[in-house]
């Protein structure tokens, strides 16, 4: 008999699987920091993380063109699988585990790692990373066998924000600071707080756009109805010294530089973050809350 996972209500993966997608991407990941060689990446990642990721390695490379034999192998332990019940592409589940890196407290960090992929022969690529304070998350909502609940992106999520608006949704709360859907935070009000202290200091002006990014949402149910939501977004920074400065591209931006270097007094930033947010209940009624913030610069132009 023929399963058909494009109609069937079926679970994401096995916990075999999982263990399997996790260890692939524990190798890839390891490999493509010790070599630093960014076209190792995609073999492992996807969606927001790849670029985030991509990134920071093209970044290290400029830095360290020889790799970085040296670097310390990320382990796993203690992992977790947070397996969907899906109809349909593309089919999604979160893996958790104690990494070996520790917090700033000195506490060994838990990754929790959604993977996706979007046809039976396409590898599990992790698309997403979040950690959390006490390296506790929200609790999702289980049924009887054990399966959480998968949320869909449109009207029928029954949250206050549906996911495939919440990347629209960041990113105009925060080019203007209107609308009542995020709650205060580090990540909300203060990020914005942050932007305008270092808009305009002497010599310099900053500006920024954030747009939304084209990186499906993943979203599991919660206990409490609500839904523990990644999505991700893009900001553009535009940096501006005064006439007869230039603005010096050095470091390991240098692996971001697009084009040839040139002389210039205005320059051009691209970053993609990753939120992992809780957005309640329409029937709750509250405002999201964004737990965990990762983001990295992925492009350099002059202008």
């Amino acid at each position: 008999m023929t399963v058909h996972g494009e109609r069937e209500m079926l679970p994401a993966v096995s916990k075999a699987e999982g263990a399997k997608a996790l260890q692939q991407f524990t190798d890839g990941f390891n490999k493509a920091n010790r070599q630093l060689a960014p076209q190792l990446n995609p073999s492992f990642e996807g969606g927001a993380l790849l670029a985030i990721d991509q990134a920071g390695i093209k970044a290290a490379h400029a830095l360290r063109p020889q790799g970085n034999p040296g670097f310390t192998a990320l382990e796993f332990k203690d992992a977790h699988f947070t397996v969907p019940q899906q109809k349909g592409w593309p089919k999604y589940f979160v893996a958790d585990a104690t990494s070996n890196r520790k917090n700033a407290a000195g506490q060994y960090t838990r990754w929790f790692l959604v993977f996706s992929r979007n046809a039976i022969d396409e590898k599990w690529r992790a698309v997403y990373l979040a950690t959390f304070p006490g390296n506790k998350a929200p609790e999702l909502k289980t049924d009887q066998d054990g399966y959480a609940e998968a949320v869909p992106a449109g009207a029928d999520s029954g949250l206050t924000v549906d996911p495939g608006k919440l990347s629209r949704s960041y990113a105009d709360y925060l080019n203007t600071g209107k609308g009542s859907t995020f709650a205060s935070g580090r990540d909300t009000d203060g990020w914005r707080a942050r932007r305008a202290k270092d808009a305009n200091r002497p010599g310099v002006r900053i500006m920024w756009e954030d747009t939304a990014a084209n990186y499906p949402p993943v979203a599991l149910r919660t206990k409490d109805g609500g839904a523990l939501v990644f999505f991700s977004t893009v900001y553009h920074q535009q940096k501006t010294v005064f006439a007869g400065a230039t603005i010096t591209v050095s470091g390991a931006l240098k692996g971001l530089l697009e084009g040839p270097p040139k002389k210039t007094n205005r320059m051009a930033f691209t970053t993609v973050s990753g939120q992992t947010v809780t957005v309640p209940a329409k029937s709750a009624g509250g405002k999201v809350a964004v737990l965990n913030r990762i983001e990295a610069k992925t492009s350099v132009r002059p202008l």
